[in-house]
């Protein structure tokens, strides 16, 4: 499928170097002239013309603006509310590599650019495509900010149950608010409330939706997270039924929001109204100076008793810690990525390479698949650092990384190891393959030119050694270690080549196996391997 973004751009600025990072990561890039934008703005822009042949439609990723040395707040708070014409598409800003401090200009902060509207930030044009691949991957996650003229948080006195609550109801709500705290992410959260408050207020249906943000404040737009039909209205009680519905599977609904929904999202209370000739209810879900979204109940016969106020002030009680339980999943989700994501490229680290080595080498035992591991070390690095700087070095380190990651398939794994190291894992991959990724990543960065950031020509080669489990390593340690070698390999053999390690490494050794090239080349010895723990 071809994936598209599109670029705010100003007539004066066509910002050359971010579009030709993003084309060079195989994204298709659809410029619009912020002229173009503004209140009356229309939604989704066609999709950019493909190429002959093709019948796949682009999907849109996301929309980026590269912040100017001169933005303001309230011009960079505008194009990220006009950029919201495009509904459920990540906002992403994108800082230039001029050096600022030489101007005596001072960009905003991330945590200032997030506030403005920007649901992500990359520090330059060379973060871009590892940063869409997050995007493409796990989407943006995050709080929803609150429109302008909603209210904060409701009285301390709606988090009390009713003094009419009775023992059954009590305990139900215990194990709700139990259930919220094992869960791990927003779906689990969701399955949880919904088959808790079904069991505290009946009714025919209850579904949960996020909201979304939009550039309308008058309007919200919402997306179901979890929808459940109930007929057994007077038989729901916190049994083994309850704790099947919390772990089954459901797929999202394309029901929409009612009309309460909507007045309960910008009025911020809850809604009990006769809708189409239905019953419906609908209670936002408030965390902080957010609101998250909305809790629907509907009874479908208008015979039906309506909600009542002990049941109205029973869902206003619950859906607070509900809201906090989905925000904090938000949170822990973000914190989870963080710990595994290097800081600088955006690329997987060291503590995700374990994880996923062990993953992929059970299932390659399994069904008797291969994988191949590339170490890649760029050569001769220090003398970038040394001749402009650790932050050009920083910068270029970017570059690769922007580099290498279209050059492998999107089930393969890029892992910046430290340093100027990188590890590619290739999946169901044997010998063959792996040579053809990793000269194909090795022209990429011979024939490149890197900026660094400052607009300069600095020529890089890089050394790459292959290892293939189960042929040369029979573990994740081993596999790294034997790749590590194949790579000093290269290094001894003039560097700027591949090699490949020879002989198969038995059960109870460590990778004492010798290497082979791709062109048969003699090598220095090898220094001694790093290891992976």
């Amino acid at each position: 499928m071809n994936k598209l973004v599109i670029l705010l751009t100003d007539a004066l600025a066509p910002a050359s170097e971010l579009v030709e990072s993003l084309s060079s990561a195989g994204l298709t890039v659809l410029l619009k002239d912020l002229s173009d934008l503004g209140p009356k703005a229309s939604t989704a822009p066609k999709a950019a013309p493909l190429s002959r042949g093709s019948q796949t439609t682009p999907r849109l990723l996301a929309v980026i603006y590269e912040i100017p040395l001169e933005a303001t707040p309230d011009g960079l708070r505008l194009i990220a509310s006009q950029a919201r014409s495009w509904s459920g598409v990540s906002i992403v800003a994108c800082r230039k590599t001029t050096n600022r401090a030489s101007r005596g200009l001072q960009a905003p902060d991330n945590e200032t650019l997030k506030r403005l509207g920007f649901d992500l930030v990359a520090d330059s044009s060379a973060q871009l495509p590892a940063l869409l691949r997050q995007v493409e991957d796990g989407g943006v996650t995050g709080e929803l900010k609150l429109p302008e003229g909603f209210k904060s948080d409701p009285e301390s006195s709606a988090f009390l149950l009713p003094d009419s609550v009775r023992s059954r109801q009590l305990r139900g709500a215990f194990a709700l608010l139990a259930s919220l705290h094992l869960a791990s992410n927003q779906k689990e959260a969701a399955l949880s409330a919904v088959a808790g408050v079904a069991r505290l207020v009946t009714a025919d249906r209850w579904i949960l939706f996020l909201l979304r943000q939009t550039s309308n404040t008058a309007a919200v737009e919402f997306e179901p997270l979890v929808a459940r039909e109930f007929a057994k209205l007077n038989q729901l009680s916190f049994d083994e039924a309850w704790q099947r519905e919390l772990v089954e599977e459901v797929e999202p609904s394309n029901i929409k929001a009612s009309r309460a929904s909507q007045e309960a999202a910008t009025t911020i209370k809850a809604i009990n109204r006769i809708e189409e000739e239905r019953r419906v209810i609908a209670v936002p879900l408030v965390s902080g100076e957010r609101v998250l979204g909305v809790l629907e109940g509907v009874r479908t016969n208008t015979r039906a008793r309506s909600f009542s106020q002990n049941e109205t002030a029973l869902l206003t009680a619950l859906t607070m810690p509900i809201a906090s339980a989905l925000a904090n999943s938000v949170r822990i989700a973000e914190a989870e990525r963080s710990s595994l994501t290097d800081d600088l490229t955006r690329l997987h680290n060291a503590r995700y390479l374990r994880q996923f080595l062990v993953n992929e080498l059970k299932r390659a035992r399994r069904y008797g698949a291969r994988v191949a591991a590339l170490f890649l070390d760029l050569d001769d690095f220090k003398r970038v650092n040394d001749a402009h700087g650790h932050l050009i070095g920083s910068h270029a380190l970017m570059e690769v990384a922007a580099l290498v990651l279209p050059a492998v398939r999107d089930t393969d794994c890029v892992v910046r190891y430290g340093g100027d190291e990188f590890v590619v894992i290739l999946p169901d991959s044997g010998i063959e393959q792996a040579i053809q990724v990793a000269e194909r990543i090795r022209l990429k960065i011979e024939r490149n030119e890197f900026t660094g950031g400052r607009r300069l020509k600095v020529r890089l080669t890089a050394s790459l050694g292959i290892a293939v489990f189960p042929l040369h390593a029979l573990s994740p340690r081993q596999l790294i270690v034997a790749a590590d070698r194949a790579m000093y390999a290269a290094k001894a053999a003039n560097k700027n080549c591949v090699r490949v390690v020879d002989e198969p490494v038995a059960a109870d050794k460590e990778c004492e196996s010798d290497t082979r090239s791709v062109e048969p080349s003699q090598f220095q010895r090898i220094p001694v391997e790093k290891l992976i723990s």
